[in-house]
């Protein structure tokens, strides 16, 4: 699998079960004694009708790789998915996953990958009310070294 596959992009809420089905059939042949994988799934609270996405990829493509290279430095691999624009509740707008031959491994970089996407990914959220985006900035971590004087 390419590095751009192991990281997607797409309009509009998760096809959650193509996307883990996919993932499952590509490693379940790899020798990985563990395939963990976590789904984000959009509340129904505050009113909102939804989340919706703005990304920043080449950013967001750094990241990843880092993490990528993480993973790898430990015999493993990490996955994910996440969507642009307008998730509604109760669908899916980020899946992650790590493949590795060891659970421990996996368990532990699941919980760092998911941790460290919502301090660190170039992604801006917005919540969906009245049909229209307000930023969530309530619910939002500034990523470290942005800003202007960063």
């Amino acid at each position: 699998m390419k590095n751009d596959r192991k990281l997607q992009l797409f309009d509009g809420a998760l096809p959650v079960e193509n996307i883990t089905n996919t993932w499952y059939e590509e490693f379940k042949n790899s020798n990985y004694g563990a395939i963990i994988t976590f789904v984000g799934v959009v509340r129904d609270e505050d009113g909102i009708e939804g989340l919706s996405f703005d990304i920043y990829e080449p950013i967001l493509n750094n990241w990843f790789n880092s993490w990528q290279d993480k993973a790898n430095a430990q015999n493993a691999i990490v996955l994910m998915a996440h969507s642009r624009g307008d998730v509604l509740n109760h669908e899916s707008s980020y899946i992650a996953a790590v493949c590795s031959p060891k659970r421990r491994v996996a368990l532990e970089l699941i919980d760092e990958f998911v941790e460290d996407f919502k301090k660190s990914a170039p992604i801006w959220k917005y919540d969906i009310l009245d049909n229209k985006r307000v930023y969530a900035e309530d619910r939002s971590t500034k990523i470290e070294g942005s800003g202007i004087l960063a």
